[in-house]
């Protein structure tokens, strides 16, 4: 089953982009929140990791802040 999984982000940052450019190569779909624009999804990082940083993965309530390539591959169950 898939997981669930959402992208914290900014559309300047370039470990964002390449945080979302790897899951599309590994055909993961996730919900992108861009939070310079949208107040409820930075209040909601915020919530979930007490900082400002991004990018921050959410996948299935595991939370990875920054692009952690192995942690997300390990998250995902990609090999």
């Amino acid at each position: 089953m898939a997981k669930s999984v959402k992208v914290y982000s900014t559309s300047t940052c370039p470990w964002c982009i390449r945080a979302k450019q790897f899951l599309k190569e590994n055909n993961i779909e996730f919900q992108n929140l861009d939070v310079s624009g949208d107040q409820l999804a930075a209040d909601e990082m915020m919530a979930k990791t007490g900082q400002m940083g991004v990018p921050v993965l959410d996948i299935d309530g595991e939370i990875i802040v920054g692009f952690d390539k192995e942690r997300v591959k390990s998250a995902l169950g990609l090999a």
